[in-house]
């Protein structure tokens, strides 16, 4: 069994932990956070079933104030793992790297951190071999992740050699005030940061795009053009692509998904936990030919669709499985996904 930590249990960290306790071949040694946030308060009332250890400038009065029981130190916590899971706020990983080597310990940290964190920018489908044994990686962002599965799936089957997306990205995650009420769209500087970003995890495509900030909470929506190396990639090529993929969910607008509310309306009357979904959702309606490219739009459920990721990140980084198609499937199965398609 590995022995997982997390370390930031915020919106990414504590679906890090779920995504850890359901893989029956790693233990959730723990996680640890800073303050009694109202995640911290809900996981106690909840009955506590993670272990919680405090991290360095924690004020353990408020814990017990709130009756917030705790284990020990980030140190203690450290000491009982294999690898840490890093989501801690965006520079916080790259402090808490110095204590991961000290201590002889291997982390993935999340999109937030640069690049220069880790020694391997980790893809589970696209570039898992990569990470075989490597002490430190990163995870790509929200969009960069499902935007890469999308890409990978038509790559693998028929090769492609350049993209154009543009992405239309939710401004802040349910719940955030940080950023304001807004009631515009704004443009960022092309070309974005995930084209780039897919460029470094898969060099042999040409990337670029476009992104665009909404006023949403739920979900981003990306546009992908792509272009095949040799002839061209019909509809109903890159349909049979796409169904075979167990993290891409295929859906139609007329079956009542008409836009990014769908989806997490739909993730929380199936009863998935916080609404969540770790499919992309892919719409056959947009699937269009136009010349030589094949056009399709994705659904980004930007708070979980990183964690099927990481788990393969574990897997790859502790060589417990060593191809990215049983690494994948390992998680697949932990994590129910494709089950929706029986």
């Amino acid at each position: 069994m590995v022995k997982v930590g997390v370390a930031g249990y915020g919106v990414i960290g504590q679906r890090l932990a779920d995504g850890v306790a359901l893989q029956k071949d790693m233990e959730l040694v723990g996680i640890a956070d800073l303050a009694p946030t109202l995640s911290i308060k809900a996981l106690c009332e909840k009955g506590m079933p993670y272990d919680l250890y405090l991290v360095d400038g924690a004020d353990k009065s408020k814990f017990d104030a709130a009756g917030i029981p705790y284990k020990g130190s980030f140190q203690d916590l450290i000491g009982k793992v294999d690898i840490m899971l890093d989501s801690s706020p965006g520079g916080v990983g790259a402090k808490n790297k110095e204590l991961y080597a000290k201590a002889g310990v291997k982390a993935i940290f999340q999109g937030g951190e640069k690049n220069s964190v880790a020694d391997v920018f980790f893809h589970g489908y696209a570039n898992y071999e990569k990470g075989l044994g490597v002490n430190y990686l990163k995870l790509t962002s929200c969009n960069t992740t499902g935007l890469i599965r999308s890409v990978d799936c038509l790559d693998r089957k028929y090769g492609i050699d350049r993209v154009a997306i543009t992405i239309i990205r939710r401004v802040a995650d349910p719940g955030d005030y940080h950023r304001g009420l807004t009631n515009a769209l704004q443009m960022d500087k092309a070309p974005s940061h995930q084209a780039l970003d897919l460029m470094t995890i898969m060099p042999h495509i040409d990337a670029t795009g476009i992104l665009v900030h909404t006023p949403v909470t739920h979900g981003h929506i990306i546009t992908v053009v792509a272009h095949a190396k040799k002839g061209k990639i019909t509809k109903e090529q890159a349909l049979e692509a796409f169904k075979t993929h167990n993290r891409i969910r295929v859906v139609n607008i007329d079956d009542g998904f008409l836009g990014n509310a769908s989806f997490f309306r739909y993730a929380r009357d199936l009863g998935n936990p916080r609404g969540d979904m770790y499919e992309i959702g892919l719409w056959e309606d947009s699937i269009v030919e136009s010349g030589d490219n094949i056009m399709y739009a994705i659904n980004i459920p930007q708070e979980s669709v990183t964690i099927p990721e990481t788990m393969d990140g574990i897997r790859a980084s502790m060589k417990m499985q060593n191809d990215s198609a049983t690494g994948t499937a390992e998680t697949n199965k932990y994590l129910g996904l494709g089950k929706w398609k029986k």
